[in-house]
């Protein structure tokens, strides 16, 4: 009998990784009808109109705001990070559901004008693809909600369109779904370019290599962004020290301050504290004794476990790896450079390049799904600013990446 139940326990964990099973969805996810939340605030006209597909907890809208742009929609399947949007972005609306059941009829109804869109974004689900799925294969149901970007973007008619996704989407099926998605944007009418682009040249404290696909008009000039940081720069990387150590208060375990332990200490702290007084997230995660002897005992910028080597406690001096969700029950993924501890939801969003006013609903937890599932908004932002000049016809510099011109697909 007990050598039964151990066969059975070997199957049952054989079985979670066996991609011919469904994987397993968010519980949190909202799949009834969809449900539109006015803004709270009526905005200004504004010159440049953006929409937010896929949302999340809104870095796309929060880099774009920073550029100028006024998010007026926003559309996620994710009550938390949808209502995290909703309490940091006061102009604009949410529509909470999955959105494949959201028509084009109920975007127009619930935008309260229908200003010309600028700009449609989508930071489309990326477990799919992503190489840190161990679940990862090419009919991914997930892989194909980029369809549903376009069929949105054709409906509205944006006057440009920007699709991000994980690097892995390269590889998988042999390279097809980059020409598929380039091909349906393209047909769009827009010419199309690609890159793949690094958060930490842009002054993200974090390694972040995510793959963006621009449509703009025909006959617009595009050139994605010039690096600011690293090699070829004046600036260094931003390290995880410059982001979390210089005036964050030290914390034990399940300890929470919302009070700053002095004034910023270099210019990326200036940068993300703002004018802000009371520190908000600041929790440190709930560890048993177990795993504080863990990362107490791990040197920086290691692994805390053999079987995971991408678990590693923090270098101080280096910018963080990628950050993830850690699926839909995320455990702590980094330990504290220096203190025996995860990371609190404040740190992992400085990680991301979230300012300090950005308050995350929801908890540790449903923290930790939010930012790391979230475009980083610095990242964003130099995005915006570029689109914002090439719509507007002014001069731009940067680097070419790759043209995606029709006439490759054929």
């Amino acid at each position: 009998m007990k050598l039964k139940k151990q066969e059975d326990k070997l199957v049952k964990r054989i079985n979670v990784w066996d991609k011919t099973i469904e994987v397993e969805s968010n519980n949190y996810n909202w799949n009834n009808e969809p449900i539109v939340k006015a803004p709270q605030k009526k905005a200004k006209k504004a010159k440049f109109i953006h929409i937010d597909l896929f949302s999340g907890c809104g870095g796309f809208s929060t880099g774009f705001e920073q550029a100028g742009f006024i998010t007026k929609l926003a559309v996620d399947i994710h009550p938390p990070s949808l209502e995290t949007l909703y309490a940091n972005h006061k102009y604009t609306t949410t529509i909470l559901g999955d959105i494949r059941k959201v028509s084009s009829k109920l975007i127009e109804q619930s935008l309260s004008s229908m200003d010309a869109i600028s700009v449609i974004t989508a930071g489309v689900p990326c477990q799919g693809f992503s190489l840190a799925n161990r679940k990862r294969h090419d009919e991914d149901k997930r892989n194909f909600l980029f369809k549903e970007f376009i069929r949105i973007s054709r409906e509205l008619k944006p006057t440009a369109v920007v699709l991000e996704n994980v690097s892995g989407l390269i590889s998988t099926k042999e390279g097809q779904f980059k020409v598929a998605i380039a091909e349906a944007i393209s047909e769009l009418g827009y010419e199309v370019h690609f890159a793949m682009l690094n958060a930490a040249d842009y002054g993200v404290p974090q390694k972040r290599r995510r793959v963006f696909f621009i449509g703009v008009p025909v006959g617009t000039k595009w050139l994605f962004p010039e690096k600011t940081h690293g090699v070829g720069t004046d600036k260094s990387y931003i390290s995880v020290g410059d982001a979390i150590l210089g005036d964050l208060p030290e914390l034990e375990a399940n300890e929470c301050s919302n009070e700053y332990k002095r004034k910023p200490q270099n210019e990326f702290e200036r940068y993300i504290r703002g004018n802000v007084t009371e520190l908000l997230n600041h929790q440190a995660p709930n560890h048993p004794f177990e795993t504080i002897k863990r990362i107490k005992e791990t040197m920086p910028g290691e692994p805390m476990y053999t079987e995971f080597k991408q678990r590693i406690r923090l270098h101080p001096k280096n910018p963080s790896p990628t950050q993830i969700c850690g699926g839909i029950r995320p455990q702590f993924q980094f330990g504290h450079p220096s203190q025996p501890r995860g990371l609190t939801i404040r740190e992992r969003a400085r990680l991301q390049s979230f300012p300090d006013s950005y308050f995350f609903t929801g908890g540790v937890v449903q923290g930790r799904v939010q930012t790391g599932n979230a475009v980083p908004p610095l990242l964003s932002k130099v995005i915006a600013d570029q689109l914002a000049k090439a719509l507007t016809g002014k001069e731009i510099s940067g680097e070419r990446g790759e043209g995606l011109q029709r006439d490759l697909f054929f």
